[in-house]
């Protein structure tokens, strides 16, 4: 199993993670900056989700008209998170609603004891956390302040990206507030390693638009001006930006942000395996017709997948003097949607259901294909 480095404000831990390929010898650095600040605490604020309808225009904008646009909704945000002032750092964040709901990475406020959050214009004001959802990077803080002062950004729908596209991303990168970079659409669909969970985050935006420490929970903005992912990490061999960064997207932003300011939790589906992709070899020791879908290592006990009599694998076999573990249940397609590799399972349950949903696995087992309906179970903490 490939092992990855992730990189975490000076912290590094290797964390072997099934459902993704490790690229050699890069780590996954979070874009914040440490900085020592001083803050002071303020009131939790009730938060209510509110109406975020898109609305496009019909033309592309100017890079300079989409910072106007959306220069006033977009903040600094300087966390402390040390009574002694010792642990301490600066991100980036976004103007959600009215009601003073501000979006973020996880990573950037987990752990804070005091924020403060602060506009272009040099307004501050204290914040306070409404949830956080680290198997995703997203939190949600909020301040208490006037509607008036207020500019949300709109989000827009992060599904109808191509790779190509021109995008642009706003954020406070080493503390310098409100810069902005310009790129493209790299690729869409990635998979990258949820920090400090063993999880991963599928649907991943790629973006060689400059990300750099700071950038942590800024936007990523299409040519409308409109939100279509909340920048999120790099890779990067020294921890500076190399041409690849990535973006939650929005449609995932769209689907848990309501929950964290409603219960202050997301709580995500899970089916309760580790797997590994069908590769040419695996393919010819399990006779296969070509090396597609992903073939069931582990089972979880009492998980969903173990209740739904799913076996894992127990066999070895070597070839070209390699022991690989066979025997596993194969699942060929979840509700319908062909499954080529691990990223399409995770991805069709982020983006597709909820706990309590009941989902239906296409597997091979023994030469014979069957179908399985699996109640989907909240994953563990």
């Amino acid at each position: 199993m490939n092992k990855l480095k992730i990189s975490l404000r000076g912290m590094s831990i290797v964390s072997a993670v099934v459902v993704i390929t490790a690229i050699s010898s890069m780590s996954f650095v979070s874009g914040t900056m440490d900085e020592k600040i001083e803050t002071q605490p303020s009131k939790i604020l009730d938060s209510v989700v509110g109406d975020k309808s898109t609305v496009n225009s019909l033309e592309d904008l100017s890079l300079t008209q989409i910072f106007e646009q959306t220069e006033n909704g977009i903040v600094s945000i300087a966390v402390t998170k040390s009574q002694l002032m010792q642990s301490s750092g600066v991100g980036s964040g976004f103007v959600y609603d009215g009601m003073g709901n501000i979006i973020t990475n996880s990573h950037v406020v987990e752990n804070a004891k005091r924020i403060i959050v602060t506009f272009i214009d040099g307004r501050s004001y204290n914040a306070e956390m409404v949830g956080s959802d680290s198997y995703s990077d997203l939190a949600v803080i909020t301040i208490d302040v006037d509607e008036s002062i207020l500019n949300p950004l709109t989000l827009g729908d992060s599904d109808s990206l191509k790779v190509g596209e021109d995008v642009a991303a706003i954020g406070n990168p080493y503390g310098l507030s409100g810069s902005m970079t310009a790129g493209i659409v790299s690729q869409i669909g990635r998979v990258i390693p949820a920090q400090n969970s063993g999880f991963s985050i599928p649907d991943v935006i790629q973006t060689d638009a400059a990300i750099n420490p700071g950038n942590s929970g800024g936007p990523l903005l299409d040519m409308k001006g409109d939100v279509i992912g909340v920048t999120t990490a790099i890779y990067s061999r020294d921890g500076d930006f190399s041409g690849v960064g990535f973006a939650i997207p929005s449609n995932t932003v769209s689907k848990i942000v309501p929950f964290l300011i409603k219960d202050g939790t997301y709580k995500h589906p899970w089916i309760g395996i580790t797997s590994t992709n069908i590769t040419p070899d695996l393919s010819d020791i399990l006779e296969l017709e070509e090396a597609t879908g992903i073939m069931i290592m582990n089972v979880v006990k009492d998980g969903p997948a173990n209740k739904a009599s799913l076996k894992g694998s127990s066999e070895i076999v070597e070839k070209h003097g390699i022991e690989f573990t066979v025997g596993g249940d194969i699942i060929l397609a979840i509700d319908d949607t062909k499954v080529r590799k691990v990223d399409d399972l995770i991805s069709h349950l982020q983006k597709e259901k909820m706990v309590g949903d009941v989902t239906t696995l296409t597997i091979l087992r023994d030469g014979n294909i069957s179908t399985v309906d699996i109640l989907l179970e909240k994953r563990p903490e």
